[in-house]
């Protein structure tokens, strides 16, 4: 009797443990993103928000506006990567965002991304007119996600606050 309490202590010791750290790995922080766009005229701009790494390599696809699918392809170096390496994106998915709009969003970052050479880019693309691979790109940075960063083509600028 004495043995199997020791047993079954071990065993609830080392389920623990083993919980602790695979949650210590996947840990993330949610992040709320306040997109604001330029006063552009035309449609709603389709805008995709992935993790990249030092090469520019997509890591992760955080958020799309935009829910037809139809016009993914518009939004050309995310959807070649995207199309290598297809995941469920219904979860975070919004609607488009038109001229002069501005969109909050939440997304939750791997906390072992940050401060550790990778960025967000935020990439955008509008009916019949210019698309922008990297419209905007943050440095995944303690600093960077504190700063307003200005955008080059739909986006006039994002802020970011930890949610």
């Amino acid at each position: 009797m004495r043995n199997f309490c020791k047993i079954g202590l071990f065993i609830f010791m080392l389920s623990l443990v083993q919980s602790f750290t695979s949650s210590a790995q996947t840990a993330t922080t949610k992040y709320k993103c306040m997109i604001q766009m330029t006063n552009y005229m035309g449609e709603g701009a389709y805008i995709v928000v992935s993790v990249v790494d030092a090469k520019g390599a997509y890591d992760k696809t955080l958020y799309v506006l935009g829910a037809d699918k139809k016009w993914y392809k518009s939004l050309k170096e995310w959807h070649k990567a995207y199309s290598k390496k297809p995941s469920n994106i219904s979860a975070i998915t919004g609607a488009s965002a038109a001229g002069g709009d501005r969109s909050v969003i939440v997304f939750e970052i791997e906390n072992s991304k940050l401060n550790a050479n990778y960025k967000l880019r935020f990439e955008s693309a509008v009916e019949d007119k210019p698309y922008y691979v990297k419209d905007l790109e943050v440095p995944l940075t303690t600093e960077g996600l504190a700063a307003k960063s200005e955008g080059t083509g739909y986006i006039r600028y994002v802020r970011f606050s930890a949610n």
